[in-house]
C-alpha cells in the first residue's frame, strides 16, 4: 500500500538552505551579487541581510496572495511584489550607510532580478503556506549570506589583510591585489565550489561504506 510522502519538519525547512541546498555552494544561484560584492566581508554580510529581507518578506507575501492571483499573471505579480521589498532595503541602506550604500552600488536594485528569490517564490512560496514559506526563505537567505561571508572572508584576508576592515596583520603585508579585483572573485568561489564537492563526494562514499557494513 502507497504511502504518504514525508512532510519535512519546519527545522528541515530552515536548515535546507545553509547547507544541503546552499543557493550559492550547491545550487550556483545568485552569482553575479556573490562575485561582484565579496571584495570585503562588511559588503558580504550587508548584500546577504538585505537578501535575506527581500526572500522572507517576498515569499510571506506570494504564500498569502497565492490562492488570489491568476496563474497567467503569477510571475508579473510576484516581481512587483519582490521589488516592492527590494525598494524598501533601498532606502533603508541609505538611511543606515550612504558609504555602504555606495559600495554596493547597482546591486541592491538587481536583487529585483537575482534568481534566488524568484525561483523561491515560484517553486515553494506559491505551493505552500506563509509559516513555511517565512522559514524557507530564512534559511535559502542565510545560506546565501554565509557563502557570501565565506568569499568575502578569504578575499579581504588575502587582498587587504584585513577583516571587516580591521588590519590583521603588519604594515610590511602585501595584498594580493587580485583578490578584491573581479578576478579574485571567480578564483574564490571556485576554490570553494571545488571544497563543496570534495565534502559531498566524501560524505557519498562514507554512506556507501556503512552501507555495505549493514550488508
Amino acid at each position: 500500500m502507497a504511502t504518504d510522502k514525508e512532510v519535512p519538519s519546519n527545522t528541515d525547512e530552515f536548515l535546507k538552505g545553509l547547507f544541503a541546498q546552499n543557493p550559492v555552494f550547491v545550487q550556483v544561484l545568485g552569482t553575479c551579487p556573490t562575485l561582484a560584492v565579496t571584495n570585503s566581508a562588511t559588503n558580504a554580510v550587508a548584500m546577504g541581510l538585505a537578501t535575506t529581507f527581500v526572500l522572507i518578506m517576498s515569499n510571506v507575501a506570494v504564500s498569502a496572495i497565492r490562492n488570489f492571483v491568476p496563474k497567467e499573471v503569477r510571475i508579473v505579480t510576484y516581481i512587483l511584489v519582490i521589488s516592492t521589498f527590494v525598494t524598501v532595503v533601498d532606502y533603508l541602506i541609505q538611511a543606515v550607510s550612504l558609504s555602504l550604500y555606495k559600495a554596493l552600488g547597482a546591486f541592491i536594485a538587481l536583487i529585483v532580478v537575482n534568481c534566488i528569490i524568484l525561483g523561491r517564490a515560484e517553486a515553494f512560496a506559491s505551493k505552500n503556506g506563509v509559516v513555511r514559506s517565512a522559514l524557507d526563505g530564512a534559511g535559502m537567505g542565510v545560506g546565501f549570506t554565509i557563502a557570501l561571508l565565506c568569499l568575502g572572508c578569504v578575499r579581504e584576508i588575502v587582498g587587504k589583510g584585513a577583516l571587516f576592515g580591521i588590519s590583521l596583520f603588519s604594515a610590511d603585508y602585501q595584498g594580493w591585489v587580485i583578490m578584491i579585483l573581479p578576478a579574485g572573485g571567480f578564483f574564490t568561489l571556485a576554490a570553494w565550489l571545488q571544497f563543496f564537492n570534495w565534502r559531498a563526494q566524501r560524505r557519498k562514499r562514507a554512506a556507501l561504506a556503512r552501507q555495505e557494513v549493514a550488508r
